[in-house]
């Protein structure tokens, strides 16, 4: 077996998804906020949450190309805090969190086979990890209401550790927590610019997915560098989110 370990995206990879963060959520957290004394217009919420965010990246001393992951939840807190609310700051910027999220969900499935992959690339001997751009105060529950939780020999989501695809210290993290030998890793994932170029620079192989959740301006999966075109590859490409023969390819590598 050429791979040992499958590294896994999970938004536009395993996971589809619709969100969309509309002046109604906004509207729907700055009512919540008002229930607890701290009174905002959607407006007046939504600006002080990106100042929040970008007074918190600031004193990071962390930039655009850094790749920053600030937990969304603490924003929210800062917040109530803001507005005189002291004792359950953090547990309300939790359920603000939790609320605007929810409100932003349009729709959110694993495509089809999902499951059913991951248990039959296991049985092939893989470890299978997951290592998204996800906030942890979201993400953690969706993968629970999916099903999907119990999968993994390990989860590691970008606001834990403050960085993101294709910040190199992410990569790392996953790598130097479970001892991992990249050249023995397979990367898939659906975007080129975090999930490949990220874990291509981290040593590892990869597997590009194109899916409805790729990022318009990249390109189509290439024919010639799908699994079963080029076997012996430390780079794939693959058109769809089709677990049920991506799994089989995945598995013959």
């Amino acid at each position: 077996m050429r791979f040992t370990d499958l590294v896994f995206d999970l938004y536009g990879t395993l996971v589809d998804i619709h969100t969309e963060e509309s002046e109604s959520v906004w509207e729907k957290t700055a009512l919540y906020f008002g229930f607890h004394g701290v009174h905002h217009t959607a407006a007046s919420l939504r600006e002080a949450f990106e100042r929040a965010m970008q007074a918190r990246e600031a004193r990071a001393g962390q930039s655009y190309e850094c790749f920053p992951d600030i937990p969304f939840e603490q924003v929210m807190a800062e917040l109530f805090r803001a507005g005189g609310i002291t004792d359950q700051a953090d547990a309300l910027g939790v359920n603000a969190a939790q609320l605007f999220r929810i409100s932003s969900i349009e729709y959110i499935r694993i495509y089809p086979g999902v499951l059913e992959a991951l248990r039959l690339l296991r049985e092939h001997g893989f470890r299978l990890w997951l290592l998204s751009n996800a906030q942890a105060v979201f993400t953690a529950y969706e993968m629970r209401h999916l099903g999907l939780g119990p999968q993994f020999d390990g989860v590691l989501l970008s606001s834990d550790y403050g960085c993101r695809k294709p910040d190199a210290r992410f990569f790392a993290a996953l790598t130097s927590t479970y001892s991992l030998d990249p050249s023995k890793c397979l990367m898939i994932g659906n975007d080129r610019e975090t999930d490949i170029a990220g874990a291509q620079a981290a040593g590892m192989a990869t597997l590009f997915m194109h899916t409805a959740l790729t990022p318009a301006q990249q390109a189509a999966a290439d024919p010639s560098l799908y699994p079963h075109a080029a076997p012996h590859a430390r780079h794939y490409e693959f058109e769809g989110d089709d677990w049920s023969v991506l799994s089989s390819l995945i598995a013959n590598l």
